[in-house]
């Protein structure tokens, strides 16, 4: 599953070229210096990635919760109807129902000293851009968050959202060094991808919530594993009376 946040990232990245790069084409780099222009950039995605870090453990620990009680199959099921349900979903009615409308005043705050710091040319500038620029919302990070939940594990979802933010990086950074290099066509076709592999990511999550046995795609559940092979000890030790 760790696997599908990478491809998940790297797929994203043209959605994020487009949501975020107006943010990346603003950074006060040091064109005319490009040991120190790349340093600078390296600090950005820096940012972002603990972001999304901090993000995907509060979220994890969500989903550990979850999992003590002993619901991680049907979490994971859930999660992968979710994305299917959230992709063909209308925008309309999605938008009408977006649970970030209450964290407005958060967002207007994080976009103001996002404001404030691409005016700085400090060392920690690129870092709090970056740091900023992972809070703020969208809606392929809503995505990689239902995977943070759904590993069941503080330490795992925070790697989970660490590995979706690399995927980021390539084409963020060509952003950067080329600015807007994708034209409009190219782009609508790779935004018509995106969903079709959401579907794809949630069609997974489903079989694996499912525990069909099949190895890291479908592993059967932990509890039944343990359970089998206390059955198994249990009759062996009869077996010797």
């Amino acid at each position: 599953m760790l696997v599908s946040a990478l491809i998940f990232g790297l797929l994203g990245s043209f959605h994020c070229v487009g949501m975020c790069g107006p943010i990346a084409f603003l950074l006060p780099v040091e064109h005319k210096k490009p040991l120190k222009k790349a340093g600078q950039i390296f600090l950005y995605h820096f940012g972002r990635i603990l972001a999304y870090s901090i993000i995907g453990l509060l979220f994890g620990l969500l989903g550990k919760s979850l999992y003590l009680f002993g619901m991680q199959q049907q979490l994971t099921m859930a999660i992968g109807v979710l994305m299917i349900v959230v992709v063909l979903l209308p925008y309309r009615t999605f938008q009408k129902y977006n649970f970030s409308k209450p964290l407005f005043r958060i967002i207007s705050k994080v976009k103001s000293e996002l404001g404030t710091a691409l005016k700085k040319k400090s060392p920690d500038t690129f870092l709090t851009i970056g740091f900023l620029n992972g809070f703020l919302p969208c809606g392929l990070v809503y995505m990689a968050v239902f995977g943070a939940i759904a590993s069941g594990n503080a330490l795992q979802g925070s790697l989970y959202m660490a590995l979706f933010g690399l995927g980021t990086v390539p084409l963020m950074t060509t952003a950067i060094y080329l600015g807007n290099f994708l034209n409009v066509q190219v782009r609508q076709r790779i935004r018509k991808a995106i969903p079709v592999f959401v579907v794809l990511i949630g069609c997974l999550f489903i079989v694996r919530g499912m525990g069909l046995g099949i190895p890291y795609i479908s592993p059967k559940p932990a509890v039944e594993m343990v359970n089998a092979n206390y059955e198994c000890h249990s009759v062996s030790e009869s077996t010797q009376f």
